[in-house]
């Protein structure tokens, strides 16, 4: 249960608590592991009278799940899931302990605060709400939370949708993260449900040439033909190509801040802060991360490699491929690390205008505008099932704070206001949805 903090409410101890749990994960298997996490929100779920099950694949990589019966057992369930993984953090660059869950100025900060512990904690808090009231939600909960999402869920909801598919028998919709927060527009703000996501290709950059002495004189340098092709590919500009979802996106955008020009990209930039995380989503992305090369100061090596991250919009995985390849060069390989897919539903049905309509009875007035998310969710692996996934962490935030620039960034941190007003926001959709 969560530990006691006087004067802070119980989902921001829930998210403090949470943070506090190191469960960092580097990608390619190594990570702390959230098995401690997991033990806390299952012993959270029996405190509200449900029954935890916990599914470990692979040691420390802990995932667990428990199903809420809801009042009308013939509808179809819904998955409310999280990931309770994280980035790493590096301490020294930020201005307080990325796992200490400090709480000052109005907001909780750690690593995890945006990415995705708050809305963990805004899913158990609003449950519990709805079951310690004695009401049931109107359909059947199914309550996941798991492992490895920051590597793309290959340690985690991969492994629990292929092994336990029945933890989600009977549910067709999915809700998570990255979605349903407000984003400013010129003196009033909106809000974003994301619709969809881009799918994910990481992807290896190889070079290969001649070893030979520093001192040299020397053409075929690995490390030399492999700068080269990262540089061409970092700063390729991808075309802008709308879907239904960004198209319908820029043109909401467009009628509320005035803008005429048509142009996608200056629609996006009239968002301030949120630009950059809609104007991704508004084309490819290749955005170099890594580089390994060398062993010795004086020795020109025979291989050097890159990594990519790559997301592409939705059914152009391979012909975003080709083109990369056509980019780098002849000498360079392109390797795929990892692929997964891109995701795009309407922004119409049940399901959605619930979500509106929670939204408007908690903020009435403020718009609520579809997105294509540039990254990736545990939905993904949930769309095997053939569950459809949207993006609804509700956060009522402050304009000037840059909330999408915090995904991963350095000193991470989430309004506590904004942390009640989710919570309040999904008890409400849960209770009628």
């Amino acid at each position: 249960m969560p530990s006691s903090d006087l004067g802070l409410p119980e989902v921001g101890s829930v998210a403090r608590d949470l943070i506090r749990f190191d469960t960092t994960n580097h990608g390619g298997g190594r990570a702390a592991g959230e098995r401690e996490a997991a033990e806390y929100v299952g012993a959270y779920l029996e405190g509200i009278g449900l029954a935890p099950e916990y599914y470990e694949p692979i040691p420390r990589r802990t995932n667990v799940m428990a199903r809420v019966p809801g009042r009308d057992r013939d509808k179809p369930a819904l998955v409310l899931h999280g990931h309770l993984d994280v980035v790493p953090a590096i301490a020294a660059d930020w201005s307080v302990d990325p796992f200490a869950g400090v709480v000052k100025d109005g907001m909780l900060w750690g690593r995890g605060a945006v990415d995705m512990k708050d809305m963990d904690a805004m899913i158990l808090t609003a449950v519990a709400d709805i079951l310690r009231a004695g009401e049931q939600p109107e359909r059947d909960l199914v309550l996941a939370f798991f492992a490895d999402e920051e590597n793309g869920g290959v340690e985690g909801s991969a492994l629990v949708v292929e092994n336990h598919p029945e933890w989600f028998a009977g549910a067709t919709e999915a809700i998570s993260e990255v979605g349903g927060y407000s984003i400013p527009i010129g003196d009033r703000h909106a809000y974003l449900l994301q619709v969809g996501e881009k799918a994910l290709v990481w992807i290896r950059l190889v070079a290969r040439g001649r070893a030979a002495h520093g001192s040299s004189l020397h053409a075929d340098n690995a490390v030399t033909r492999l700068a080269e092709a990262v540089a061409a590919l970092g700063r390729t500009a991808w075309p802008v190509t709308l879907t239904d979802t960004t198209r319908e996106m820029t043109e909401r955008l467009a009628d509320l801040t005035g803008q005429t020009s048509g142009d996608p990209d200056a629609i996006a930039a009239a968002t301030g802060a949120a630009a950059g995380f809609l104007r991704s989503t508004l084309r490819t992305t290749t955005n170099p991360t890594g580089l390994v090369a060398g062993y010795k100061h004086n020795v020109i090596p025979d291989r050097a490699e890159a990594l990519v991250d790559v997301r592409v919009l939705p059914g152009t995985e391979e012909a975003a491929l080709a083109d990369i390849r056509r980019i780098v060069g002849e000498g360079v390989d392109v390797e795929v690390v990892h692929q997964d897919i891109g995701l795009e539903a309407p922004f119409s049905g049940d399901l959605v205008d619930a979500m509106v309509g929670a939204l408007g009875r908690h903020d009435p007035g403020a718009p609520v505008i579809p997105y294509l998310m540039g990254g990736g969710t545990d939905n993904k692996a949930l769309a095997a099932l053939g569950i459809t996934g949207y993006g609804f962490a509700p956060l009522r935030l402050p304009a000037d704070l840059d909330f999408t620039g915090m995904f991963h960034g350095v000193d991470e941190r989430v309004p506590i206001d904004a942390l009640v007003f989710g919570r309040t926001v999904l008890a409400d959709l849960l209770r009628t949805y």
